[in-house]
C-alpha cells in the first residue's frame, strides 16, 4: 500500500493535479469556465487541450463507475464501491497508473479527426504500446501496459468520427499497472525504473522539499501557505517554445501564460528560498523586450503578445526582490538588469509621451493590468497618476542601479526625471481630495471611483503626508470584510463578478499594502494583509474574488494570488515574532 500523501488535499475541481517542469495536469477543466465529467489529461503546448479523457470502469466492459476523486501534492486517487486508481507523476513527463477493482478507460478527447485537429491513434507493433497523436499539442501519449492488459481497443488507425481508445485492466480484483509519456516525437520503449509506491513517494518529497524551501516560516498561523505553495509549484514549466527558461504559469487552467506584471509577484514569493527561479521569474519577460524597450503583453508556449503592454512595476519589484534574494546580485547581473530596465523606461518617456506633455500615459485598460476599471470609462487612452508613480519608483531603482555600477551622472539625471515626473503628477493629476486621469488627446479630466485612482500610495515615503494620508483614507473606504474592492462597494458601476470593476484582486493588494506600510500607515496595511490572508484561507487563490462575499471568481488556482499570500503570510510572520540582528530582510523597505 501506498504512504499516506504528504503536503495538503485540495479539490481537483478548482485546483489541477500536475508537478512541477510539467506542460500537461489532469482536470476536469478542460476549457474557459468548462468541467467535464471526467478527469482528462489537459495539454499546455500550442494552448489548452484535453487531449486524453479518464473513465472510470466497475468492470473492464463494465458501467461507469461511481467514484470520488481524492488529490493531494503528490498524488491522485479514484476511489469507488469496487476498487481504486492510484495516479503519480513519474517525471514532468511521464505518470504512473496503478488500479484494483476497477478499470480505467483512455481515449481520445475529441472523436472526429480531420488534418488540422484531433487525435490519431494506433497500436504500435515497435514496443506494443498505445499511441495517441494530438494534431493541436503536436505531441504524441503513449499508454504502456506494465501489468495487466489492455482490452476493448478501439478506433486503431482510424480517420474521420471514431471512438480512439482502449481500457487497462487486471480483470476482477487484481492489480493493472500503466505508464503514459508526452513525446516530442519518439523514445526508446518504456521500462520501469521504479515501483509505483517509489514514484509517489518521491513525487511527494519534491513537492516537501519545495514548499520548505520557499516557506520554511510556516505555522498553524498560515494554515495555506503549502497549499499556495503548491499552486506554485505545480503551475511550473520547464523551458519550451517561446519559454527559454523556467515560467511560473498563471494557471494551468485557461489562464495558462505569462504576464508581464504577473510574473514579478511570483518572483518575489519565490525570491529566498528558490533564489534562480524567481530570477528567472523576474528576467522572464525581458528576454522579448523588443526594439522600442517595450516587454510583451503575454508569453506562453507558442504565443508572444504585443498588442498591449503591462503597468511598469518592475522597479518596484526589483527594488523589493533584492532585498529579498539571499545573495546580492553581482556586477553582471547588476548591469544586465539596469540596461533592461532602462530600455523598459525609456519606452514610457518617448514612445508613450506626447511631445507636449510631462506625463506618460496608457493607450488602454489593458496597459495599466486594471482591463475594464472605471478610470477608463471616459475614454480608453488616459494619462493616470497609477502610471506616473510607478514610472518615478523604477526611475529612482535606476538611479540607485546606476550609483552602485559607478555612474554617477546617470544617476542624477534618473534623479532629477523622477523628480520631474511626480511634480507633474501632483501638479497635473491632484485635485486637493484624489488623483484625476486626464485624456492626453483632449485634456478632458475626470475622477471615479475606481482604487486605480488610489494606487499612488504605491510611492509610500516619497509621498507628501498630506497626500498620503488623504488617499489612505479613500483606500479604507474600499476595504470589505475580505479585502479591498477595485470599485468601491457604493458606486453605480459597482460589479460583484466584474473583473476590475469590485471584485478583490492580489496585486492591487500587495502594492497598496506595501506603499501604505511605507508611508506609515501600519495599522490599515495590517488590516488589509489580515483580510487578504484569510479570504486566501477561506476561499484559494482564485484569480479574484467577489468583494462583499468571499466567494474565488474565474480561474480557481491563480499563482499570483498563491504568491500574494505566501508574501503577505511570510511578512505577517516575519512582523510578529522575535528580529534577529541579521534579518535584514524583517526591516521594512524605505
Amino acid at each position: 500500500m501506498t504512504d499516506a500523501p504528504a503536503g495538503p488535499a485540495f479539490n481537483i475541481r478548482d485546483i489541477p493535479f500536475s508537478r512541477y517542469g510539467s506542460w500537461f495536469d489532469i482536470s476536469p477543466v478542460t476549457g474557459e469556465h468548462t468541467r467535464a465529467e471526467d478527469l482528462h489529461l489537459v495539454s499546455h503546448q500550442n494552448g489548452m487541450h484535453p487531449v486524453l479523457r479518464l473513465i472510470p470502469l466497475a468492470a473492464p466492459l463494465g458501467r461507469r463507475a461511481e467514484t470520488r476523486w481524492g488529490a493531494a501534492p503528490g498524488r491522485l486517487s479514484w476511489t469507488g464501491q469496487d476498487g481504486h486508481i492510484e495516479l503519480a507523476y513519474q517525471a514532468a513527463d511521464i505518470l504512473r497508473l496503478r488500479g484494483t477493482g476497477l478499470s480505467l478507460r483512455v481515449t481520445a478527447g475529441a472523436e472526429q479527426l480531420t488534418p488540422f485537429s484531433g487525435t490519431f491513434f494506433f497500436h504500435d507493433p515497435a514496443d506494443d504500446s498505445y499511441v495517441f497523436t494530438s494534431y493541436e499539442t503536436g505531441r504524441r501519449y503513449r499508454v504502456t501496459v506494465l501489468t495487466g492488459q489492455a482490452v476493448d481497443v478501439q478506433g486503431g488507425e482510424a480517420l474521420g468520427t471514431a471512438h480512439r481508445g482502449l481500457t487497462l485492466t487486471g480483470g476482477g480484483s487484481s492489480v493493472w499497472e500503466a505508464a503514459v509519456e508526452e513525446l516530442d516525437s519518439a523514445r526508446t520503449p518504456y521500462t520501469p525504473a521504479a515501483t509505483y509506491e517509489q514514484v509517489a513517494n518521491r513525487a511527494d518529497r519534491d513537492f516537501s522539499r519545495f514548499a520548505d524551501e520557499i516557506a520554511p516560516w510556516r505555522t498553524g498561523d498560515t494554515p495555506a501557505a503549502e497549499l499556495a505553495a503548491y499552486v506554485v509549484w505545480s503551475a511550473t514549466v520547464r523551458p519550451a517554445g517561446f519559454l527559454g527558461r523556467p515560467a511560473v504559469l498563471m494557471s494551468k487552467h485557461w489562464m495558462d501564460k505569462v504576464w508581464s506584471w504577473d510574473h514579478c509577484f511570483n518572483a518575489l514569493a519565490l525570491a529566498p528560498g528558490a533564489p534562480g527561479l524567481a530570477w528567472d521569474q523576474f528576467q522572464i519577460m525581458f528576454d522579448h523586450q523588443d526594439e522600442s524597450g517595450a516587454l510583451p503583453d503575454s508569453v506562453t508556449h507558442s504565443e508572444v503578445l504585443y498588442n498591449f503592454v503591462k503597468p511598469p512595476i518592475h522597479g518596484w519589484a526589483l527594488r523589493r526582490l533584492r532585498r529579498r534574494l539571499p545573495r546580492p546580485l553581482d556586477r553582471a547581473e547588476l548591469t544586465e538588469a539596469y540596461t533592461r530596465l532602462e530600455r523598459w523606461t525609456r519606452f514610457w518617456l518617448t514612445v508613450r509621451h506626447a511631445p507636449d506633455q510631462l506625463l506618460p500615459h496608457y493607450q488602454h485598460g489593458n496597459d495599466s493590468g486594471w482591463d475594464n476599471a472605471t478610470t477608463f470609462d471616459p475614454g480608453r487612452l488616459q494619462t493616470t497618476a497609477d502610471l506616473a508613480a510607478f514610472l518615478v519608483l523604477q526611475l529612482r531603482e535606476l538611479a540607485d542601479l546606476a550609483t552602485e555600477l559607478d555612474h554617477p551622472d546617470r544617476a542624477a539625471d534618473w534623479a532629477r526625471t523622477a523628480d520631474t515626473i511626480q511634480t507633474a503628477m501632483i501638479e497635473e493629476l491632484w485635485t486637493g481630495d484624489r488623483f484625476q486621469a486626464r485624456s492626453p488627446r483632449t485634456g478632458t479630466a475626470a475622477t471615479s471611483l475606481s482604487l486605480l485612482d488610489l494606487m499612488p500610495i504605491v510611492l509610500g515615503e516619497h509621498l507628501p503626508g498630506d497626500i498620503s494620508t488623504r488617499l489612505a483614507e479613500h483606500i479604507e473606504t474600499h476595504l470589505t470584510a475580505h479585502g479591498l474592492a477595485t470599485e468601491r462597494p457604493d458606486s453605480p458601476h459597482y460589479q460583484a463578478d466584474g473583473y476590475w470593476r469590485g471584485p478583490i484582486w492580489a496585486p492591487a493588494t500587495v502594492l497598496i499594502e506595501d506603499g501604505l506600510r511605507r508611508a506609515g500607515h501600519d495599522r490599515l496595511a495590517d488590516e488589509i494583509s489580515a483580510r487578504f490572508r484569510t479570504l486566501c484561507e477561506t476561499s484559494g487563490f482564485a484569480e479574484n474574488f467577489d468583494a462583499l462575499t468571499g466567494e474565488g471568481l474565474r480561474d480557481r488556482a491563480y499563482t499570483w494570488t498563491a504568491s500574494s499570500y505566501l508574501l503577505l503570510a511570510e511578512e505577517h510572520s516575519r512582523r510578529t515574532r522575535p528580529r534577529k540582528k541579521d534579518d535584514h530582510r524583517s526591516t521594512p523597505q524605505r
